[in-house]
């Protein structure tokens, strides 16, 4: 007898969700098409350094810089094998998404059109406006406000009017911490129910006898 139940898990695709850092309204959400094998993590011990007082040796500034670095892949294959639902496959290829995840980088053009405006009538000091907060979702476990400092697109395969098919999107990450943005912005806020969440994980963590590595007890 046929039945809907599948025993494959439901799985769950990694992705960035851009939000408006003063009202936290969602403006967009980006779905990895395919989740990478694999992510690397830098953490950077904010210490407070060589050179200083003894007594400070062990003391924390601030929490660690996290980086994040991902390969993502996007291809076309899949919506091209039933054309009649994706016109704007066949019609752009992967440019679409490309173009989306290319305007997490850059300004949109109305603010670049009206700095320069400003520019022309003698404004002395132009503030750039402040970008939309970019999160970096991987699970429910792991929601972080990011800022990207690395972006490298390696295109691989076109149709005959060279339209893109298939790409290779390479992204680092920096984790915004309290540091980089306050308490009281979004992304700070994130950033401590983050940190926070580790601690709790780190709870759930057994801990080892010391027995383990050979000791009786430390001398």
């Amino acid at each position: 007898m046929a039945t809907s139940f599948s025993g494959s898990p439901r799985l769950l695709r990694g992705g960035l969700v851009v939000v408006d850092a003063g009202s936290g309204a969602i403006r967009r959400v980006i779905a990895l098409q395919y989740n990478p094998d694999s992510l690397s993590r830098s953490l950077q011990i904010q210490g407070i350094g060589d050179g200083g007082e003894r007594s400070e040796a062990l003391r924390l500034k601030g929490p660690a810089v996290e980086t994040i670095k991902l390969e993502a892949e996007i291809d076309a294959a899949d919506q091209l094998e039933f054309p009649e639902q994706n016109a704007n496959t066949v019609a752009f290829g992967i440019a679409p998404q490309l173009a989306v995840l290319e305007g997490l980088i850059n300004p949109p053009t109305a603010d670049l059109l009206f700095g320069n405006l400003l520019a022309a009538i003698g404004t002395i000091e132009i503030a750039p406006s402040e970008a939309p907060l970019t999160l970096f979702v991987w699970s429910a476990q792991r929601i972080v406000p990011v800022r990207i400092t690395e972006f490298s697109i390696n295109e691989e395969a076109f149709d005959p009017t060279l339209n893109t098919l298939r790409a290779k999107v390479s992204l680092g990450l920096r984790v915004l911490s309290v540091n980089d943005v306050g308490f009281n912005h979004r992304a700070g806020t994130l950033f401590m129910g983050h940190l926070q969440n580790k601690e709790r994980l780190a709870g759930k963590a057994s801990s080892t006898a010391l027995a383990a590595l050979g000791l009786g007890g430390i001398p």
